[in-house]
C-alpha cells in the first residue's frame, strides 16, 4: 500500500465498522448518510444477521487479532490516508462494565482496542470513532485508553470524548455510553448536541398501540417478528405476578418466605432493579444481553406477567421492526441485541460526522 495522502474533498463519507456484532453501528451510519463498506467481526450468527440487514457492506468474520491490515484493505477496497474514511471501533465491552462477568473470559476484550490501533496505524482514516461502556472512561487504573488517546495525538487526530446519554438522542433507554470523535483531517470540538431530552419513555415503543400483542411467559413467535419470550418457573411466575404493574419491585413479596430470594434476605435495598418491571412512563433500563431473564434486571413487562420479548428488546435498542435477527437460540438473539450499539445513536454520530465534514 503506497502511503500517500488521498485528496477527494466533497466525497462522501465510507465507513469501515470493527467488532460490528448485528450491525445497530452500520445501520445507524447507513441511516446518516454514510456508506458503510463492511463489518468485522468473528460471529457466525452475527455474520448472517449482518448480511441479512446491511446490503452493500461485507462481513469480514475474523478474529482482528488474526486479521492484517494488508487483507482489509484489499477486501474493502481502502487504502490508507483516505480523508473521508471512518473507522469505528465498538469493542465487546464485559471488561469495563459494572455487571459481574467471568473475568477470564472478558478480560481479553481489554485489550480489542489495541488490535483497533494498528489499523489505525496503517490506514490514518480521516475520522475515528470508539463507543463501549463508561468504566472505559471512568476506571482510574485503565491504561488503555489514556495509551489509545495519546497515540491519536501522536498520529495527528484531535478529538472530544465523555460520556454520553443515549436517552438524548433517540434511544428510549438510560443508556449511559462512552463516546469519543476524533478527525486528523477536521477540527473536532464536541459531540453530537442532544437531540432529546430524556422524554423517550417505553409507552413510546412497547404495548399493543405499537403493534406488540399480549403474550405469555415462554411464547415462541414462529416469524420472524420474534415476539418471543423466555419461559418463568412456577416461583418466577408468582413473583412477577405479584409485582405491582409499572414499575413495581420485588418489595412487594419481600416477605413471603416461598418467593423471598435468599440473596436478599434483610437487604432488599440492593440491585432494586433485579426481578422489577419497567414503567411506562420512563425510559428502560440499559437493554443487556440477559434483557429477557427476569432475573438480571428490570426486564420485566409493565404489565404483563413475563420479561419483555427478543423483539421487544430490539425495539428499545431502536432496530426496525424488520430487522431480521438470525440466531440457532433465544440467548444468541439476546446477546446479538444488548451488544449492539442502538442504531438511533449511531444515526446521531454519522449525523455529526457529516456536518463535521462538511463544515
Amino acid at each position: 500500500m503506497i502511503l500517500t495522502e488521498i485528496t477527494s474533498v466533497g466525497q462522501q463519507l465510507r465507513a469501515v465498522d470493527f467488532f460490528c456484532g448485528a450491525g445497530g453501528m452500520s445501520l445507524g451510519l447507513t441511516q446518516a448518510g454514510i456508506r458503510v463498506l463492511g463489518g468485522i467481526d468473528n460471529s457466525v450468527d452475527c455474520k448472517r444477521t449482518y448480511e441479512a440487514n446491511v446490503p452493500g457492506a461485507k462481513y469480514i468474520r475474523r478474529d482482528i487479532t488474526r486479521l492484517s491490515a494488508k487483507e482489509l484493505g484489499k477486501r474493502l477496497g481502502i487504502e490508507p490516508n483516505d480523508p473521508n474514511l471512518v473507522f469505528c471501533g465498538c469493542s465487546p465491552c464485559q471488561f469495563w462494565s459494572k455487571i459481574r462477568t467471568d473475568r477470564s473470559r472478558s478480560v481479553r476484550t481489554a485489550f480489542l482496542l489495541k488490535q483497533f490501533q494498528k489499523f489505525l496505524r496503517a490506514f490514518r482514516p480521516g475520522f475515528v470513532v470508539v463507543e463501549n461502556v463508561p468504566g472505559l472512561y471512568r476506571r482510574k487504573d485503565n491504561a488503555i485508553l489514556r495509551d489509545f488517546i495519546a497515540f491519536l495525538a501522536d498520529e495527528g487526530y484531535n478529538f472530544a470524548d465523555g460520556i454520553v446519554n443515549a436517552n438524548h438522542y433517540g434511544v428510549p433507554q438510560n443508556r449511559m455510553r462512552y463516546l469519543l470523535i476524533a478527525s486528523r483531517v477536521k477540527t473536532v470540538t464536541t459531540l453530537p448536541a442532544p437531540s432529546e431530552s430524556g422524554s423517550l419513555n417505553v409507552r413510546d415503543f412497547l404495548g399493543l398501540h405499537n403493534g406488540f400483542p399480549s403474550i405469555a411467559a415462554g411464547h415462541r413467535d414462529q416469524t420472524k417478528f420474534l415476539h418471543t419470550t423466555l419461559g418463568l418457573s412456577e416461583k418466577n411466575l408468582r413473583r412477577i405476578q405479584m409485582t405491582p404493574p409499572d414499575g413495581g419491585d420485588r418489595s412487594s413479596w419481600a416477605d413471603d418466605p416461598n418467593l423471598q430470594i435468599d440473596a436478599y434476605r434483610g437487604r432488599d435495598k440492593i440491585f432494586r432493579d433485579v426481578y422489577g418491571r419497567m414503567s411506562w412512563s420512563r425510559p428502560a433500563p440499559t437493554i443487556t444481553t440477559r434483557f429477557t431473564s427476569l432475573s438480571n434486571g428490570r426486564f420485566g413487562h409493565p404489565d404483563e406477567p413475563r420479561a419483555i420479548s427478543v423483539r421487544e428488546g430490539a425495539t428499545l435498542q431502536t432496530f426496525p421492526k424488520d430487522y431480521r435477527f438470525v440466531s440457532s437460540s433465544l440467548e444468541g438473539l439476546a446477546r446479538q441485541i444488548g451488544n449492539a450499539v442502538p442504531p438511533a445513536l449511531a444515526r446521531h454520530i454519522g449525523e455529526h460526522l457529516r456536518a463535521v465534514n462538511d463544515g
